[in-house]
């Protein structure tokens, strides 16, 4: 049976949909998380972002929208990806890839801070021994993870869990949590709320 490139389209939008009630009880989780983002800022702080391949991606996506703006101008917002491809392959080649964002957390993340990892599996060993740095040096955490969690649902403050195991699923839904909360960081960043 051959398939065009429309059926697998229509399969990508019945797996979102499946997903959005779920996401859409995700309203107090988000907001839990606007709340310890607006605090780090409102005291100094910073947000720092990891994660692997795509994620990796997104950790930097997520960044840039925080530093430079996302749909409004507003100040600029203090968020780093820890994605240094120097500081990246000096760890990997010198401690091992499980170590390349713990080792930035210790050097960058201080008590205030957040750190936020993206692991759509939940069992990255680099995100989750970047959780346990962060939790050693005081800082907050949050997971945006897929599947069950896996272990890094237990390692962090604030675990935000898409339930899919279809990857690209995971990574859309972390995406449209992020976006809607731009729209509240910009309108919060803007004094409107």
């Amino acid at each position: 049976m051959s398939q065009n490139a429309s059926d697998y389209l229509s399969e990508s939008i019945d797996q979102t949909a499946a997903l959005l009630a779920g996401i859409r009880a995700m309203g107090p989780a988000v907001d839990q998380l606007a709340a310890m983002l607006t605090t780090a800022w409102g005291g100094g702080g910073k947000i720092l972002f990891a994660g692997n391949g795509g994620s990796a991606a997104d950790a930097m996506h997520f960044a840039e929208e925080f530093v430079v703006r996302y749909r409004r101008d507003r100040k600029a917002l203090a968020a780093i990806a820890l994605l240094d491809t120097t500081v990246v392959t000096c760890a990997g080649n010198d401690l091992g890839y499980g170590q390349i964002f713990s080792r930035q957390v210790e050097a960058l993340g201080r008590p205030g801070d957040v750190f936020v990892g993206l692991t759509t599996s939940g069992n990255s060993q680099n995100i989750a021994l970047a959780f346990e740095a962060a939790k050693r040096n005081g800082l907050k955490t949050v997971g945006f993870l897929g599947k069950d969690g896996g272990k890094c649902k237990t390692l962090c403050d604030l675990p935000l869990v898409v339930p899919s195991p279809v990857t690209a699923r995971v990574q859309e839904m972390h995406k449209l949590i992020f976006h809607s909360l731009c729209e509240y960081v910009d309108a919060w960043a803007l004094g409107e709320i």
